[in-house]
């Protein structure tokens, strides 16, 4: 109703000429000036300035006063700071204060703690356990968080102190992350997935409560099989009675003396989907929280995604709050020789060289008598790229300078290979030897299964669905999504070719006010007066992503998946330009969020 309410005032209004008015008069802390404004209410974007002060938007228009700084955005486009509700920077954010790659594509604002891992709360001998799930699920190496995490907390309450106590590049909220809560109350019993009892269940509602007034945004858990701990077993959370999940969200509800606090956040395999969102929607309507889920388009059932829509739109009509996180793109895998898996990963050949350094590998692999013998071997796993049928060769795809994110089959390695007669193997050879052994392949695994975006194009345009599923700052080894907010604007708006476009307005409003409002951050998402100053000045012809590569930048020197992009002039969070062309600047003006954050009083009250 508010988003409803200033859009008839801009309309009314269309920011108006403010040259007169006395308010307008003095000084800005900065004025952005002359750029298309895509204010993200889905209107139509205008030319305006931008004038900010104290961390807010004090007027949009045409602004008189002076900026003690200035940037000029004629030509390019300004939008909010992109919101993303679905990253997993719940270790880096202890060690670091750039919230990379996130903070490189226009992100002002991370929602972490999603599929039910994170680090708190955690009793002392439950360090490693936790740590090991992380390095499975997410694909963080074991000795990046065991060097990078300082552990000064037990309690979940005293993890946000800790967060509290840093400066960032992005304003960081936390959910409650179901493995670690469940481990810490039920200890071996909740690891080996064991149900819990009412004692179990009334602790773990407790600590949410307490959680949720301490600050949590929400509380994230995981009911999929792709989730495994790195010794192989799957997550605390995959088989938790409805019991237990009620349990947990009526102690959210007993929050704020009884208001309520947090949104409910799950991934889920929906192997019976009617029979899983009608459970998740029974737990809604008990306990009066929100909640979202992770939606893709499955190989398994091309169709279901469907049947998921008409569900939400139903329950959005008995006024339940259900929202999907849908991925815009492929979710898949990128093999190299630096990464964690490759074509040849379980050729006995190749292990028998794979922990040598990258020059020294590739020196072998381009040796001719090593390299025919690598291409004799079968591989000794069913599920090696090229052997299953989810990794066949007509869903490898290489990867280029210039990323293509909706692929064509003639562009597959098995279509190149028929092309030129070559065998897919020495062809995936080939390219990863590219660049000194950096070139990369990749496989879409989900949201692709007829080789088209046009699911999540359709995906994309229903009332109840938000762009989500970045997982930006996992995954280091193998996916690097933290750039879907990039893609949003360079695919969906201006380069597809194979399908219909989204237009701007409604990427932009999709990307910054509807994610935020799914999480309850109402005082961000828009630019309008009395909102927080989070935006971006982005050169909307020039903006382009560049190819993902490996940097060695995490604790012990760890290997991470980045990808960066060219095009963003100014990216500023609460007033403060962090980010200029591209590069960081000094400021570090992001904290922690408390929880949900309200409208400006203001417009709240009209």
């Amino acid at each position: 109703m508010l988003l409803a309410h200033l859009e008839r005032k801009l309309r009314k209004t269309r920011y108006a000429e403010q040259s007169g008015s006395p308010a307008m008069e003095k000084a800005f802390d900065l004025v952005v000036r002359g750029g298309t404004v895509v204010d993200g209410t889905g209107a139509a974007p205008f030319e305006a300035d931008v004038g900010v002060k104290d961390g807010r938007i004090a007027a949009v228009g045409k602004v008189a006063g002076a900026g003690a700084q200035e940037i000029d955005a004629k030509g390019q486009i300004v939008t909010p700071g992109f919101v993303d509700i679905h990253t997993h920077y719940d270790g880096q954010a202890t060690w670091d204060g750039r919230m990379q790659p996130s903070s490189w594509h226009g992100v002002t604002t991370v929602v972490m703690g999603n599929c039910g891992v994170g680090f708190a709360p955690c009793k002392p001998g439950d360090h490693d356990r936790l740590i090991r799930l992380m390095e499975g699920v997410e694909d963080i190496p074991f000795p990046v968080l065991a060097e990078g995490l300082p552990w000064n907390w037990e309690s979940y309450s005293e993890y946000l102190d800790s967060l509290a106590g840093r400066s960032f590049d992005v304003d960081i909220a936390s959910q409650l992350p179901h493995a670690a809560l469940r481990v810490f109350v039920m200890g071996e019993r909740g690891v080996n997935r064991e149900p819990a009892t009412e004692a179990d269940i009334h602790a773990m509602a407790a600590i949410a409560r307490r959680a949720m007034d301490a600050g949590a945004i929400g509380f994230g858990t995981s009911r999929t099989l792709n989730h495994r701990s790195s010794d192989g077993s799957p997550i605390a959370t995959l088989t938790a009675g409805e019991d237990e999940l009620t349990g947990i969200a009526l102690g959210m509800a007993a929050a704020g003396n009884g208001a309520g606090k947090g949104v409910l956040q799950v991934v889920s395999d929906f192997i019976d989907p009617a029979e899983e969102f009608a459970m998740l929607r029974r737990i809604v309507e008990r306990s009066g929280r929100p909640l979202s889920f992770s939606l893709l388009q499955s190989p398994r059932d091309p169709e279901q995604w469907r049947f998921m829509l008409e569900q939400m739109s139903e329950a959005k009509a008995a006024g339940l709050q259900i929202r999907a996180q849908v991925a815009t793109r492929p979710v898949g895998v990128l093999f190299g020789l630096e990464l964690t898996v490759n074509p040849f990963s379980s050729h006995p050949s190749y292990r028998a060289i794979s922990k040598l350094p990258l020059s020294e590998r590739v020196a072998r692999l381009r040796d001719p008598e090593f390299r025919a013998q690598l291409l004799r071997e079968e591989a000794e796993s069913p599920r090696a790229a090229g052997q299953s049928p989810m990794r066949a060769w007509d869903r490898i795809y290489p990867m280029g300078a210039a990323p293509d994110y909706e692929p064509t089959p003639d562009t597959s390695l098995a279509a190149l290979a028929a092309e030129r007669g070559a065998d897919p193997y020495a062809l995936a050879l080939d390219h990863m030897l590219e660049g000194g052994g950096r070139g990369m392949l990749y496989l879409p695994l989900l949201n692709y299964a007829q080789n088209t975006l046009d699911p999540a194009y359709q995906m994309l345009q229903h009332d109840c669905v938000v762009p989500g599923l970045s997982d930006g700052g996992a995954h280091v080894g193998m996916i690097c999504d933290g750039s879907f907010p990039t893609t949003n604007i360079v695919h969906w708006t201006r380069d597809r070719t194979r399908g219909p476009k989204l237009s701007l307005a409604h990427m932009v409003k999709a990307q910054c006010r509807d994610t935020a409002e799914t999480v309850g951050l109402y005082d961000r998402g828009l630019l309008v007066p009395g909102y927080r100053a989070d935006l971006n000045v982005i050169d909307y012809d020039r903006l382009t992503l560049r190819a993902p590569q490996v940097a060695y930048d995490l604790p012990t020197g760890g290997r991470r998946l980045i990808q960066r992009a060219d095009g963003y002039t100014a990216t500023i969070v609460a007033g403060q330009v962090t980010y200029r062309d591209g590069e960081p600047t000094d400021a570090l003006p992001g904290r922690l969020l408390r929880g949900a954050q309200t409208a400006p009083v203001a417009l709240a009250a009209e």
